[in-house]
């Protein structure tokens, strides 16, 4: 596996992602919910809104790199506001 240079970052992006599936896997056992529409006019559950909270956080975070190149720090913090959103208004 040393091809594939991990890296304490790359560990713990990996855990944080298996975490959260993790998590809403028991929340959607133990709290089931009926989906609920939101600004976007589509029915979405817990799930729903954590996958379109990752995939906009990666675009997020590719954008950033190919425009501005700076710390990701600042990336992430508009990642964090974007998920907030999501799960609030979606």
């Amino acid at each position: 596996m040393g091809w594939m240079a991990w890296t304490w970052p790359t560990a713990i992006f990996f855990i944080v992602i298996a975490s959260l599936l993790t998590t809403f896997t028991v929340l959607g056992v133990l709290y089931p919910e009926t989906p609920r529409r939101g600004v976007l006019r589509i029915d979405t559950t817990r799930g729903d809104r954590l996958f379109i909270t990752l995939l906009g956080s990666a675009f997020i975070n590719l954008a950033w790199l190919g425009l501005i190149g700076g710390p990701q720090w600042w990336a992430l913090g508009l990642c964090l506001i974007y998920a907030a959103a999501v799960f609030r208004w979606v």
